[in-house]
């Protein structure tokens, strides 16, 4: 695989036109998302209790359906509160939808998430407390509606280090309307809140919010149960998919599954992508696990944290070995961090890349930060055009990019290397 093996975006390309569109839909609703980004936006900012963001549209031809399900894994304690004999995982379901008619739009996030999602992630993003209705967004996706009963490739999202999935919901729709079905994986104890559908003997909220106050990495020992309770997480979700497809309801409650939902999975083509800690789990989960046939590390590092600062961090074994699969690092030039943060990754990633027999290629994406990768990056700057954020904020959020380039570019790389992988391998 060269450089060009598989496309990149570019101006006048077909996912570009649609998110502009897209972008005109958003400034005619409320908020202006034009094609230089909202910098240089002249909207009048709404009245702070109105303000509802918006997920730009996806760009694919299918119609999207959603349902979610909590998995239990009876072989695994939870290793984040030990008053939990068994590992709960929540997941969404994004697949092709015969049709859509009939079935409401499921929101970004539940009441009970974005209240958590204010408490918790704006306090670490320096988000707005007040002046949003989080839990007024609404995706692209219909609830239960009914599958196509047609084979398509499984896609696994882990999102970052306390985030929760449904940041990653623009990116899942996307992939999901051209014709994947994608799975998008919380992390309970990890992720910033967690819903379940029930209470249960052990755990009597149906919520569970973050353990973590500061970065992970900051506690050596801390880190790499996240990241090994993150590979086990995807693995064991993978299984259940299994179980899925042959007919089965792992759902813990046993709540209704869309109509062919099991026959909408082809796991001989499974991918995994993820976000910074998620980004980690999935490079090294396609090393440990063979039945994941490519993957998409979003800016995560490929090593542990050192023991003591100034040290080298032991390399994961994908990092150390090379895996045979195509692996994209897909990263930013604005990355958070101190200098030794950055050359932890640098040395992480270089040394994958290294391997002379591996398929693993690197991309950037300029003017952009961390999270750009993430819903994010059109929240940030719909809020500081309505004045909810400063403009600092945005830039260490997600960069000075324009929503309308960073988020078909992101998009644009992500699918068209599963789409290369799925192809030739």
């Amino acid at each position: 695989m060269t450089s060009s093996s598989f496309p990149t975006p570019g101006a006048g390309g077909p996912d570009r036109r649609t998110a502009v569109a897209s972008a005109a839909a958003v400034a005619a609703g409320s908020l202006l998302l034009g094609g230089g980004g909202v910098d240089r936006a002249q909207a009048r900012p709404m009245p702070p209790d109105d303000v509802t963001v918006r997920l730009p549209a996806p760009t694919g031809p299918h119609h999207i359906g959603a349902t979610t399900l909590c998995l239990v894994d009876h072989s695994r304690h939870d290793p984040w509160d030990h008053a939990i004999p068994v590992r709960e995982v929540v997941i969404t379901v994004l697949y092709p939808a015969r049709t859509v008619r009939g079935y409401p739009l499921a929101p970004q996030m539940t009441r009970t998430a974005a209240a958590a999602f204010r408490d918790i992630d704006a306090r670490i993003h320096h988000l707005p407390r007040s002046g949003v209705d989080w839990a007024a967004t609404l995706s692209h996706a219909h609830t239960g509606a009914p599958a196509q009963p047609v084979r398509r490739p499984v896609l696994l999202y882990s999102p970052g280090g306390g985030d929760p999935r449904t940041l990653g919901t623009g990116l899942a729709e996307e992939l999901a309307g051209h014709g994947h079905v994608v799975v998008t994986v919380d992390h309970p104890g990890d992720a910033s809140v967690v819903e379940f559908p029930n209470t249960t003997a052990y755990r009597e909220k149906p919520f569970r919010t973050t353990v973590f106050r500061d970065d992970p990495r900051k506690d050596p020992r801390r880190a790499r149960i996240m990241i090994d309770t993150r590979i086990a997480d995807l693995r064991f979700v993978l299984g259940q998919l299994t179980e899925l497809a042959a007919g089965r309801n792992p759902d813990a409650v046993g709540r209704t599954l869309p109509e062919h939902l099991g026959r909408a999975l082809d796991l001989r083509r499974v991918g995994c992508y993820g976000h910074s800690a998620g980004g980690t789990a999935v490079a090294e989960a396609m090393y440990e696990d063979h039945r994941i046939g490519a993957a998409v590390n979003l800016e995560g590092y490929l090593d542990h944290p050192p023991d003591r600062p100034g040290q080298e961090g032991e390399l994961y074994p994908v990092a150390r070995y090379g895996v045979d699969r195509p692996l994209l690092l897909l990263g930013t030039d604005g990355f958070i961090g101190d200098q030794e943060a950055k050359k932890d990754l640098e040395r992480s990633w270089s040394a994958v890349i290294a391997h002379p027999l591996g398929h693993t290629r690197r991309r950037q994406i300029d003017h952009a930060a961390h999270w750009v990768f993430t819903d994010y990056a059109v929240i940030a700057p719909q809020l500081q055009a309505a004045g909810l954020m400063r403009a600092d904020a945005r830039r260490a959020l997600v960069g000075t990019i324009g929503s309308a380039v960073s988020v078909p570019m992101v998009r644009h790389q992500v699918r068209s290397f599963f789409a290369w992988s799925f192809h030739h391998w």
